[in-house]
């Protein structure tokens, strides 16, 4: 089902604003990621890891649903469709695996926070977790810098079921 002009454009414009917010939430965690990993100053570190937190809570993982959600509905009321296009697919999948990793790395982003907030210095039992909290958003970044690119270049090439689909329009067209 293909969506009016209005809702159409409606949902594209949730989904890249969605999807914006998300990369520059990623990036702004990543500033704070390197503050916490890389710092000497105990406040600076503290202040980073809570803020690391609110961030993934408040802003990170509301704006990855938005983005997942609101892509769905776009591509299901667009030509694009959700499993006719490679490009599309790929998109899914990876945006998928992007929201479930940040799931999963919740847990050492509140190990770092409930760290920051019950004391001033951090052992070296947390540096993995520190360092996981750099490689982890800096790979997410790329991801979502990788997406954003498969948006704006839609690399040709339709699925197995996008070749049926269209061969089904081209047999209701013939006379």
């Amino acid at each position: 089902m293909i969506l009016p002009p209005l809702l159409r454009k409606l949902a594209l414009t949730v989904h890249v604003t969605a999807s914006i917010g998300w990369i520059g939430a990623v990036a702004a965690f990543l500033a704070l990621a390197v503050a916490g990993l890389a710092s000497h100053d105990a406040q600076l570190v503290r202040a980073a890891y809570l803020a690391m937190a609110l961030t993934t809570w408040w802003v990170i993982v509301p704006l990855a649903g938005a983005s997942l959600l609101s892509g769905v509905v776009s591509s299901l009321g667009t030509r694009w469709g959700l499993f006719r296009y490679w490009w599309v697919l790929v998109k899914l999948v990876l945006t998928v695996f992007a929201t479930a990793v940040l799931m999963v790395h919740t847990r050492p982003i509140d190990l770092l926070a409930d760290a920051a907030a019950d004391t001033a210095v951090f052992g070296a039992d947390l540096h993995s977790a520190q360092l996981q909290m750099v490689i982890a958003s800096g790979a997410t970044l790329l991801l979502l810098l990788v997406l954003t690119a498969l948006s704006v270049y839609k690399p040709q090439g339709v699925t197995r079921y996008g070749w049926r689909k269209q061969q089904e329009q081209r047999e209701l067209l013939a006379p």
